[in-house]
């Protein structure tokens, strides 16, 4: 693809050789004269003079001296995603869907789903126009999941939920007959496993992305365009609003509510029926707001030192006793 023309398609502005063909798509590192590559951050911009790459998507500040060929745009990560997408699109199988998956006769598949080797897909499910669902999926009966949702290898949706009551010396199962309801555009990693609800429904919204193995417990809620790293686990009846953002290994209590935009740092604990307030950051376990975070991680950085100190003292005090 010409320079020019990828300038064109990405509605950007560009400076010098329009006719340049880019047949890669590279790290700004290992990037070659015929390939295309970004440049998004301080760090990327100053190895962007050392770059062989043969045109570089760049900030709109990006100072471009001495002279390359550059396409400026508001955000270069971005930028290349799409560019990634029409360059080197998913395969579409000659089989959409595969010969060994299994299919409930009763099942809604959308327009354009495709389903990989070894799938399972229950009664009464309903898969949206343009999913994609990877090797060796299950979908229990009843679950509903939107369109152009993509469910990478080994992912379980609407097992039943971790319900169990004490009676007589033994557990009891609390029989799980809700279900999981997934919205548009949801991404969710390889071996993750999202609960069906005990009763009514364990929901994630629009536009959220999951990692690799997460867990979302019975009768959660998580809103739109949420994101979660991977090996983070929900006990049931957790709420995530909106645009939260959860990092990787976060563990829940139950009832846990992280309001929108709330971001929880990776290895966080949430204690049972714990609320985080909207925008805040927390760390730690128990989660905290990060500042208190961060000084009492200093603080715990100054105790050999303060230990020391504490031993010379008590050996002045005894000799002055002495």
């Amino acid at each position: 693809m010409l320079t020019g023309e990828l300038a064109e398609w990405l509605d950007a502005p560009l400076e010098g050789d329009a006719g340049l063909d880019i047949t890669g798509l590279a790290s700004i590192e290992s990037a070659g004269p015929s390939d295309l590559s970004f440049a998004a951050g301080k760090r990327a911009t100053e190895a962007a003079a050392a770059s062989r790459a043969g045109c570089l998507l760049v900030e709109l500040p990006f100072a471009n001296d001495p002279p390359r060929t550059v396409i400026r745009a508001q955000d270069p990560r971005a930028a290349f995603a799409r560019v990634i997408r029409r360059m080197r699109p998913d395969p579409v199988p000659a089989e959409p869907i595969h010969p060994t998956a299994v299919i409930a006769p009763d099942a809604k598949l959308g327009a354009g789903v495709i389903v990989g080797p070894h799938c399972t897909i229950g009664a009464g499910a309903s898969i949206g126009d343009g999913g994609r669902l990877h090797a060796n999926i299950t979908i229990y009966p009843g679950v509903t999941i939107g369109a152009r949702c993509v469910l990478h290898a080994g992912c379980v949706i609407g097992a039943d939920g971790f319900g169990f009551a004490p009676v007589n010396g033994r557990w009891e199962k609390f029989p799980q007959i809700g279900t999981v309801e997934i919205g548009d555009d949801v991404e969710i990693g390889a071996n993750s496993c999202i609960d069906r609800a005990a009763l009514g429904v364990t929901s994630i919204g629009d536009g959220a992305k999951l990692d690799n193995m997460v867990h979302i417990g019975h009768n959660c809620r998580v809103g739109k365009h949420v994101v979660i790293a991977a090996q983070t686990g929900m006990a049931g009846g957790c709420i995530v609003e909106d645009y939260a953002v959860i990092g990787g290994q976060v563990g829940f209590g139950e009832k846990v509510r992280v309001q929108s935009r709330a971001v929880l740092g990776s290895g966080a604990g949430v204690l049972n029926s714990k609320i985080i307030p909207a925008g805040q950051v927390m760390w730690g376990t128990p989660a905290r707001p990060l500042k208190q975070y961060l000084e009492q991680l200093a603080n715990l950085a100054r105790l050999p030192e303060l230990r020391k100190q504490v031993r010379e003292l008590a050996a002045r005090v005894d000799k002055l006793g002495g």
